[in-house]
This record gives structure tokens, C-alpha cells and sequence, in this order.
């Protein structure tokens, strides 16, 4: 059986950005080897669509070796970065999501009508998503000009700290309290996305950024890519009060597919079994209920289990629910509907 599925993270526009010379969109069009996503592979993974991140880059470095530095154990965040240079990369992989779009491998979306309609045209649904905030000015400019250019979800923070708030460094054994909640700008961003209908993604946001967002928003919280905490101890990682307010609010939480975030011992270690993801699910929907759980894998920004591979690994993890006894609806929910049911609540 293949389940059609949504995806809330990955970090394709990026490996696209640091293909060399003027043609990026064609390697994703074509097949790119060494990527998880390209357009051949999504649609022989069943792959819906799915957030597409735009993520400022700090450093020449992988998600691994970043948590194998040795500030991972001391819970170090990496620097700021400059606007100028967030604006640079970040209208780059604008760029070639919409380029994307002029080609016919994808549409981008601005609300649920627009997901059901590029699925029933067969064409792969992209959210424009940013991850980390440091492209928007602080008098909201760029907000303006992204939103205009489809721009409908935004991670306030990745691990470092911005403008708006402070995120959580890639430590184990360690929870997301650490630092300041969001700035007076953090949360006149909150309020901005609000009125836009942007999605908030809480996802790397540390925990007193975390309750200012739950304070002042009047959207559901949502984690495209994160997990729980009480399984893997990472700081990236939920804890039960954290669960407990997105579950209040009616929100959804991603399953992150990096290793380092599923594994209790917090390991990136592509030898991961599928049962410790599924473990993850169990709890989730514990905590969440039906309507709260859905995928966010971090595909190519992450280590993720060699079982799964690549997107058309997806699928083992699907069929993995089923034999856990999962029905085939709840599996659908999870795979697709709760996504496509978040974005209609909050882009409309």
C-alpha cells in the first residue's frame, strides 16, 4: 500500500542553492544524487508536498558535525548572522522555489485550496517556509515583500539567536531552557504573522520564547520537526509542558527523522531502527491526540536512519504504523490530512 504524505521541514532549497553555476532548478527536475528529495524520487515516494525551508546557512558545516563540536556538550549557540547576509541566501532559495514553480515541478501554495488543488493536478504542493528569522528586517519590510512572494510559514529562530528571540544550541542530555524569551520585536513578529495568517513554527525556539509565543498568538502552536524529549534527551526536543500547551492550543508537532533527535542516547547514527520512530509517534499521539501528529522529517538538513534513506523511504515508516496496528485512517491523518487541516486553520 502507498500512502500519499506531507512533509512539515526539509532543507532541499538549500543543497539546490550550493549547486554550482546559473542552472539549480534541473538536478531537483531531473534526479541529484546525494539528495533526499528531487522531483523522480518524490513522486515515486508518494510525496504530497511538503514545507519547503529557507534556511540561512551559519557555517560550512552538516547537522553532525555541528553536534559532534565540541560546544555541543557545553550547549553553545553558534553566532549571529548579519541581515545582509541572511537576505542574500535566503531571496537565493526564493529564487529557486519559484523558478521551480515556473518549470512545472511544483506549485506554491498560500492556503489548503491551493495543496488539494496541486495535488489533484499531480504537481508536488510547496509551502515557502523560512527557518530562522534573520532575513526579515525589524521594521517588517521584508515581511512584506516575502509574504508577497508566497512566504506563509516562519521559524522564528533556528539554533542561534536573532532579532527576535533566542533558539536552543544542538546539545544532548539537555532541555530548552536556556535564554531570553522573544524580543519586543520577536513579538510585534508574532502579532504581524497573526494578521497575515503565517504560520509560526516553534520548532529550535528555546522555552521562554516558546511561552511568548504561546501567550501572545492566536494560532494553534505548531513544531514542524521536532520530538520528544522524555524518549531523547536533546534540547531540540519537546518536553511534556511544551506538548502539553501545543495540545491546549489544538496544534501539531512534525516527526523530526534526524537520528541525533530519535535515539535515547542522542547519537547521530544513520544505523537507527524504525521502531525507535514509531516509538516517537506512540508518544506523541499520546500526548497530542489523532489530529496533533503528522511528519516533519528534515530531509536533506539532517542524519536520518538508513532505513528510510531517502523520501521514498517514507513509505517503510507509514507501513510500520499499520503493522504497529495503527489504522489505515489515523496513518492517512498522519501522513497527510492533519498538515493539509493546520494550514487550512491557519492560511485559510
Amino acid at each position: 500500500m502507498t500512502i500519499a504524505f506531507f512533509d512539515g521541514h526539509n532543507d532541499t532549497l538549500l543543497k539546490l542553492l550550493e549547486v554550482a553555476g546559473a542552472d539549480k532548478e534541473r538536478p531537483f527536475i531531473e534526479g541529484m544524487p546525494g539528495a533526499h528529495i528531487d522531483l523522480p524520487r518524490a513522486k515515486a515516494g508518494a510525496m504530497a508536498g511538503g514545507f519547503f525551508a529557507m534556511f540561512p546557512p551559519p557555517l560550512k558545516a552538516t547537522l553532525e558535525q555541528v553536534a559532534a563540536a565540541p560546544n555541543y556538550s557545553t550547549g553553545q549557540l553558534p553566532p549571529e548572522l548579519a541581515l545582509a547576509d541572511a537576505l542574500v541566501s535566503t531571496n537565493g532559495m526564493a529564487s529557486v522555489l519559484l523558478r521551480l514553480e515556473r518549470a512545472g515541478a511544483l506549485a506554491v501554495c498560500r492556503t489548503a485550496g491551493d495543496i488539494r488543488a496541486a495535488i489533484a493536478q499531480d504537481r508536488l504542493a510547496a509551502i515557502f517556509h523560512i527557518e530562522g528569522a534573520e532575513a526579515i528586517d525589524t521594521e517588517f519590510r521584508s515581511l512584506d515583500v516575502l509574504y508577497a512572494a508566497g512566504l506563509r510559514s516562519i521559524g522564528i529562530t533556528w539554533s542561534r539567536a536573532n532579532a527576535f528571540g533566542t533558539g536552543v544550541p544542538f546539545r544532548f542530555n539537555a532541555d530548552p531552557d536556556i535564554g531570553p524569551g522573544l524580543t519586543n520585536e520577536g513579538k510585534e513578529l508574532v502579532r504581524q504573522c497573526n494578521e497575515r495568517g503565517v504560520m509560526i513554527d516553534l520548532s529550535h525556539l528555546n522555552a521562554a520564547g516558546f511561552r511568548d509565543v504561546a501567550a501572545l498568538s492566536s494560532h494553534p502552536l505548531v513544531a514542524t520537526h521536532s520530538n520528544v524529549h522524555a524518549i531523547c534527551a536533546s534540547s531540540r526536543n519537546l518536553v511534556d509542558w511544551q506538548l502539553a500547551a501545543i495540545a491546549e492550543s489544538g496544534g501539531i508537532v512534525g516527526l523530526n527523522f534526524a537520528t541525533g533527535f530519535l535515539r535515547p542516547d542522542g547519537r547521530f547514527d544513520a544505523n537507527t531502527e524504525i521502531e525507535l520512530m514509531v516509538r516517537h509517534v506512540d508518544a506523541l499521539v499520546e500526548a497530542l491526540g489523532e489530529d496533533g501528529v503528522a511528519l516533519g522529517s528534515d530531509f536533506d538538513g539532517a542524519m536520518v536512519p538508513t532505513a528510510i534513506g531517502d523520501v521514498t523511504g517514507v513509505q517503510t515508516l507509514l507501513q510500520a504504523l499499520l503493522d504497529k496496528g495503527y489504522g489505515q485512517e489515523l496513518v492517512r491523518k498522519i501522513a497527510l490530512g492533519n498538515w493539509i487541516g493546520m494550514v487550512e486553520r491557519v492560511m485559510g
